[in-house]
């Protein structure tokens, strides 16, 4: 099915875009905010490999910050939301520097990304990123469908880990968190301190969600290690998702970076 989609995906750009230089098809930075799958490199399907997911880059229309994965390492960098409509450069994009058993589709990737100058529309789901050349898109990106939704969080959850490490079971207090979707509100044991206040989402941003408000007790217990990291793995959260193995919540950092883990 999903050989099927992509093949559907190309055909589609192929009939609406001659070049990247169409002004019929220049976009502006509302146009491509969000985050994007890249399902194309150079006229050529994306075929993940096996246990990785599709490379994606993201766009923060408003401050201009990139964020992705480019099949192994997480993007950073910035573009200029203030430039022309269709003009972006993102020839100085930063990746982390982990090994991974195939890198061949993020060298791709990587090597593209350095030649874009400008982007196009090719679709209200597709975006094209193009070179100086402006003959056709050196990628090709798909709207990336969140894959959970606020209702998921709905209910309570443990906290297994935090700021990359692993709670320990041997707790009195185990840690978790409580969502009331509805009423967009938090009840948290952090450890040693009950948590509660209310959480934020971003209009247009479904996978957003921020604790700017947590309201908490004020006991002090002999080690407060664990409700430190929990609570700044809270005040650093920007988005949610699932985690790597496809269990439980994932909470993410403003770069991407995994701060903390859910289970039921």
């Amino acid at each position: 099915m999903k050989k099927m989609v992509v093949a559907f995906c190309l055909a589609a750009a192929g009939i609406g875009l001659t070049s990247c230089g169409s002004t019929k098809n220049l976009a502006v930075p509302a146009d491509i905010d969000g985050a994007w799958n890249i399902i194309e490199i150079n006229g050529a399907a994306v075929v993940p490999a096996p246990g990785q997911a599709f490379p994606f880059i993201g766009f923060e229309a408003a401050s201009g910050r990139v964020y992705g994965n480019a099949g192994c390492n997480r993007l950073t960098g910035s573009f200029d939301p203030k430039a022309e409509a269709g003009v972006i450069d993102l020839s100085r994009l930063g990746a982390t520097r982990m090994m991974c058993p195939d890198m061949t589709v993020e060298q791709n990737v990587l090597n593209a990304l350095a030649q874009v100058k400008h982007y196009v529309r090719l679709g209200e789901e597709l975006i094209g990123l193009c070179g100086k050349s402006l003959k056709r898109p050196v990628l090709v990106l798909q709207r990336k469908a969140p894959d959970m939704v606020l209702a998921d969080l709905a209910g309570k959850w443990n906290i297994v880990e935090a700021g990359g490490v692993a709670v320990p079971d041997t707790l009195e207090n185990r840690p978790f968190l409580e969502f009331d979707v509805q009423q967009k509100r938090v009840h948290a044991q952090a450890g040693c301190n009950l948590l509660n206040g209310a959480f934020q989402t971003e209009e247009g941003a479904p996978a957003s969600i921020a604790f700017p408000q947590l309201i908490s007790t004020m006991m002090a217990c002999p080690d407060m290690e664990v409700e430190d990291r929990v609570k700044q793995a809270l005040n650093a959260t920007r988005t949610f998702g699932r985690p790597a193995d496809g269990d439980g919540v994932a909470l993410f950092d403003e770069q991407g970076v995994q701060v903390m883990t859910l289970k039921r």
